[in-house]
């Protein structure tokens, strides 16, 4: 799931800075949490800014990017923000980082389009495309400790029946673990609800995920990308 861009060349250890594209507040907030045990003890070395956007929005059809940006919308605006960051970051020790929700997308297909809009890019930046499955809270359902931790009353037979980074409505089930009267009650009351309740669990669980032991697929291959281009030499594009 990893895609680079140019090729990219810096001395191994040379500390590198993430720019960071989520899709909403709450996978920032998750991210803010996650992205310093992911770092591990030489982490102080890097440095990373998480930008959150308010939605994930649709590709463009002639990859240009053009709506307003006041909308702040991920992937409407991703070819212009890609373009941005091929002349801003070009050669230096730094990638860009899309991190998005499969939802209920073709994850290959999906990942392909944002690929297509690197690739025409001119100069590419460095960019590692990371795809939650199903959703964010995926990969705080990697975790049933640290939800346990964070939420000692969670409901354990709606955890134990989670099966990991399957497509079944990944923010219900968790809501259904952790709030009271489940995700029914939150879409009774609505998004700016839901919106804030997904803002506490990733605070919340965040904080007490083992990034080592995560169980999320999705989540690993995030983890493992990270850190292989902190450790990257040189890279051709895939």
């Amino acid at each position: 799931m990893a895609a680079f861009g140019t090729v990219i060349i810096w001395m191994r250890g040379e500390p590198m800075h993430f720019e960071i594209l989520v899709e909403d507040a709450s996978g920032k907030i998750a991210l803010e949490s996650i992205l310093e045990k992911i770092l591990g003890p030489n982490g102080q070395d890097h440095t990373y800014k998480i930008i959150s956007y308010k939605g994930i929005g649709r590709i463009p059809r002639d990859l240009r990017g053009t709506t307003d940006p006041q909308k702040r919308i991920l992937l409407d605006r991703l070819p212009k923000l890609l373009r941005g960051y091929g002349k801003s970051l070009q050669d230096l020790p730094a990638a860009v980082v899309v991190v998005v929700d499969l939802d209920d997308k073709d994850c290959l297909v999906f990942k392909q389009e944002m690929i297509d809009i690197l690739e025409v890019c001119n100069p590419q930046p460095t960019t590692l495309f990371r795809i939650a499955i199903e959703e964010g809270e995926a990969w705080l359902l990697g975790d049933i400790n640290a939800v346990k931790v964070a939420y000692p009353r969670a409901r354990e037979q709606v955890l134990n029946a989670y099966e990991q980074d399957s497509i079944c409505g990944t923010w219900e089930k968790l809501a259904d673990a952790v709030y009271p009267g489940g995700s029914r009650k939150l879409k009774q009351l609505g998004w700016p609800h839901t919106g804030q309740a997904k803002c506490e669990w990733a605070g919340n669980i965040a904080h007490h995920l083992d990034v080592e032991r995560n169980q999320s697929r999705s989540f690993q291959v995030f983890r493992d990308g990270i850190r292989d281009l902190m450790e990257r030499r040189s890279e051709e594009s895939e």
